[in-house]
């Protein structure tokens, strides 16, 4: 694992605006810095989104946050990767993968770390813009 990253890209239920549990969680150890966009498309997995890498001009639309105390990263991504379904037993597949990538706000590119999607995505509905907030609302 990449101990030098302490940014966190998201773009579904931890958004600032899904208003989920969840995003109490998050945003007691992280600070929003910026909304910010990477590469990807993401799927509308009926309860939840899941976003999959992707080349240009495929664009996930999200927020980045960056770790209030880095002392505390491990133990606040553990909370999450737990939240997000990537821990699991021996033999089970993880539900998503954490892994780092560059996310671009303003004139600025931050590695950060991302959840990708683990399963298979195919004849799932692929959320227009990468905007799950704007997709939901409709």
């Amino acid at each position: 694992m990449n101990n030098d990253i302490h940014h966190l890209f998201v773009y579904g239920s931890l958004l600032s605006g899904f208003h989920h549990p969840a995003y109490t969680y998050v945003s007691r150890y992280f600070t929003l810095i910026a909304k910010a966009t990477t590469f990807g498309n993401i799927y509308d997995m009926g309860e939840y989104p899941g976003a999959v890498p992707a080349q240009p001009p495929a664009l996930i639309n999200g927020e980045l946050y960056k770790v209030n105390h880095t002392d505390e990263f491990s133990f606040a991504i553990k909370q999450l990767d737990d939240y997000e379904g990537f821990l699991v037993e021996a033999g089970e597949i993880p539900l998503f993968r954490r892994e780092p990538v560059n996310v671009m706000h303003d004139t600025i590119i931050t590695s950060s770390w991302i959840y990708w999607y683990n399963r298979d995505v195919e004849g799932k509905t692929v959320i227009p813009n990468g905007d799950v907030l704007a997709y939901w609302k409709h």
